[in-house]
């Protein structure tokens, strides 16, 4: 089979890991292959994807190859895959916009970004060019006005888009119905983890549900010492965050809960911990005759290659997806990998839907 060749804007931590993954899985067997979800999705395992474009706006990571841009500084995720083979792709001058936070300058440069004085590249000729079938956005959180830069440069270039950071373009109706008009499909918005804090609180949330237990409070505190969380110390920059991951928490829960007894988003930015992730969980709730009870989780994931694993889904559903046609939002896929799908299903039913979608069973 052809390969499924995708361009990335955003070669951090999240496309180091994607990247490693689709080299260490190469040459295993479905047997071998731990931590996938799939291995095969409508004939393509991992190492059918290809990377055929990247961009970035670090000065330490434009013009290199792709193979040493995903182990360049600030990346600090872990080194599963350290044989990668050279790539002939370099990674092209991005448009900076809005994906730099000014206070990230105020940091070290082994921590935060370094702004390449390089001219940025013509990004729908590259697009083009390059023979890219998927764009798949990596950018920062925050990066409202860069999102919508690429997601139309997507719809110029005629590819499919994979967006992985909150900002709402494939949950946007607007938006939405740009890519179905072009018949182009789209999966977002906010990547999930395989096994994170949202799809964590999301379960225990289903499970207070289903167990007659009435949830009156909760919280979800984060901490990373990532770009992410370093980006992330901008409250200003967590809006479409924290409205992403508080609703696949709401979404759940069946009579949503006042917004003084919810709190999901990310804490504060602690860097010794660089990719890994630690997530604090407490729920209190009410269970046989009003007696109450609380539960306290702590969870420590690497949070780039977490990722990965629903990514590297993503895509090759989006490639089924041009294959059948289908413009617009691929449901199915969304809501299973997504904190802000165009809808919400429980986990369970998205994981139903997902498995219809690949068997030709369900639409979109």
């Amino acid at each position: 089979m052809d390969k499924i060749k995708i361009a990335i804007v955003g070669i951090g931590n999240c496309a180091s890991s994607l990247i490693q993954g689709i080299h260490y899985y190469d040459g295993k067997n479905p047997e071998e292959a731990i931590g996938l979800m799939h291995w095969n999705i409508g004939g393509y395992s991992p190492s059918d994807i290809e990377v055929v474009a990247a961009f970035d706006i670090d000065e330490r990571k434009v013009g290199k190859t792709v193979d040493e841009a995903i182990f360049a500084k600030p990346n600090c995720t872990t080194i599963f895959q350290k044989e990668i083979p050279k790539y002939d792709v370099k990674v092209e001058m991005g448009h900076v916009l809005d994906g730099v936070a000014e206070h990230m300058s105020k940091y070290d440069d082994e921590y935060t970004f370094v702004v390449s004085n390089q001219e940025p590249a013509d990004i729908v000729k590259v697009l083009k060019e390059s023979g890219a079938e998927i764009l798949v956005n990596y950018l920062p959180v925050g990066s409202e006005e860069a999102a919508r830069f690429y997601a139309q440069c997507a719809l110029d270039a005629g590819i499919a888009y994979v967006n992985c950071m909150p900002v709402f373009i494939v949950s946007d109706p607007e938006w939405e119905a740009k890519f179905r008009e072009k018949g182009i499909p789209a999966v977002g918005d906010d990547i999930k983890a395989q096994i994170g804090a949202t799809i964590t609180h999301r379960t225990l949330a289903n499970l207070f549900k289903d167990r007659g237990v009435k949830l009156d409070y909760t919280y979800q505190l984060n901490t990373g010492g990532n770009t992410d969380f370093l980006n992330m110390l901008n409250r200003d920059r967590l809006d479409s965050k924290k409205e992403s991951k508080t609703e696949a928490v709401q979404a759940v829960i069946g009579e949503r809960m006042p917004e003084r007894n919810i709190h999901v988003g990310p804490s504060d930015y602690v860097p010794w911990q660089e990719d890994n992730k630690l997530c604090f969980l407490r729920m209190e709730g009410r269970m046989f005759g009003d007696v109450p009870m609380n539960l306290e989780l702590r969870l420590s994931v690497e949070d780039s290659p977490n990722s990965a694993g629903c990514v590297i889904d993503a895509i090759r559903c989006c490639k089924l997806g041009l294959e059948r046609g289908i413009g617009g939002q691929l449901t199915s896929i969304s809501s299973y990998v997504m904190k802000h799908p165009p809808v919400q299903f429980t986990d369970s039913e998205a994981y139903e839907n997902v498995e219809k979608f690949i068997s030709g069973d369900l639409e979109r």
